[in-house]
């Protein structure tokens, strides 16, 4: 699968997505700065957020548009999501600014509308949000456009997914990631259950990655060594900037650090591989070997006594130790001699 040339596949390096979300708190200036901090702290892409407050929820007083449980707690869902939407009449520019950076930059869509608008500026893949696995038409319409389609699983059930995939492969669209998620802002790391990545991939047949919001870089560390190929994050420029998601997003060193510490957990992982690298074959230099450890004349039996297995690892292998004992040495061997097969008789 590829993204804008970026290709995604088990052998390829992590794909970092920054997403910007309502981090820029409604200053376009914000968000173009935010871009090139991004670009700065090494993620790959940057991902927005495309909806309106009409477009997500109703305009209603009643209790069930009220939030609770939440770091929101007692807003209504119609003015936190116009509080945090990203203006459409914004997007050209920060596609622009992407593209001048030499970052990929798609976004997630939440209703027809906004896939339509995504695709007149030609985005090269499409996110599904946690909250809408459930929008089964919604992904439905986003699959038909022959992209790639990356699904959060924040509140899914399995079946939730299984319907998600079907109706991307309905459309005759498998070109689809999971995201392990945990939709809690923020995260508790002891929810993150990150085994589910591997699990996943495997189950479904799919790649695999986390959206993430716990605090810190654990959570994408140990992602990235169950086999997560894309990690998306939550950026601000600054957390004085303020908005709704400010207090679980990273800063520019917090994420410039953590995609440090992926490359070199990827790095780390490595591949399987038996056969022994040249500084392994040096290193043998220092194994144990069998030597001779006490002056041995010709016709002298070997012995326990003058016969030991040392470092270093010139000498015959120690698995010989014991054919080697009884046998008549062909020369004089002083102390210190690495022992072969010529020194002895039989």
């Amino acid at each position: 699968m590829e993204i804008a040339g970026f290709t995604i596949d088990k052998d390829s390096p992590v794909f970092i997505i920054a997403e910007l979300s309502a981090n820029h708190n409604g200053s376009l200036e914000t968000a173009l700065q935010s871009i090139k901090a991004i670009k700065r702290a090494g993620a790959d892409c940057v991902k927005l957020q495309t909806y309106t407050a009409d477009t997500l929820t109703l305009n209603s007083e009643k209790d069930d548009f009220i939030i609770k449980g939440t770091l929101w707690d007692g807003r209504k869902l119609y003015d936190l999501y116009k509080e945090a939407y990203t203006p459409w009449d914004w997007h050209t520019a920060l596609f622009e600014a992407a593209e001048n950076e030499g970052l990929i930059c798609f976004s997630s869509p939440f209703d027809f509308s906004a896939v339509d608008f995504l695709e007149s500026l030609h985005v090269p893949a499409y996110k599904i949000a946690s909250f809408e696995i459930t929008d089964i038409p919604l992904i439905e319409y986003v699959a038909s456009k022959g992209k790639p389609v990356i699904i959060s699983t924040g509140i899914a059930s399995e079946e939730d997914i299984e319907l998600a995939l079907d109706a991307c492969r309905r459309m005759g669209n498998d070109q689809i990631v999971l995201l392990k998620c945990t939709s809690s802002y923020p995260a508790p790391i002891e929810e993150a259950n990150m085994v589910m990545i591997k699990n996943m991939a495997e189950r479904y047949g799919v790649i695999t990655g986390l959206s993430d919001h716990t605090m810190g870089s654990t959570v994408p560390l140990v992602a990235t060594c169950f086999g997560a190929k894309i990690i998306e994050k939550h950026f601000i420029i600054d957390r004085s900037v303020g908005g709704p998601d400010a207090s679980f997003s990273m800063t520019e060193a917090e994420f410039s650090e953590m995609v440090k510490a992926i490359r070199e957990a990827e790095k780390a992982i490595g591949k399987i591989d038996y056969i022994p690298t040249e500084k392994m074959k040096k290193g043998r230099d220092f194994s144990r070997s069998l030597y001779i450890a006490k002056d041995v004349a010709k016709g002298e039996l070997f012995t326990k006594e003058n016969l030991r297995s040392v470092r270093p690892g010139f000498g015959l292998h120690p698995r010989y130790y014991y054919q080697i004992l009884g046998k008549k040495a062909l020369i004089d061997l002083p102390a210190g001699t690495a022992l072969n097969w010529d020194y002895i008789d039989g």
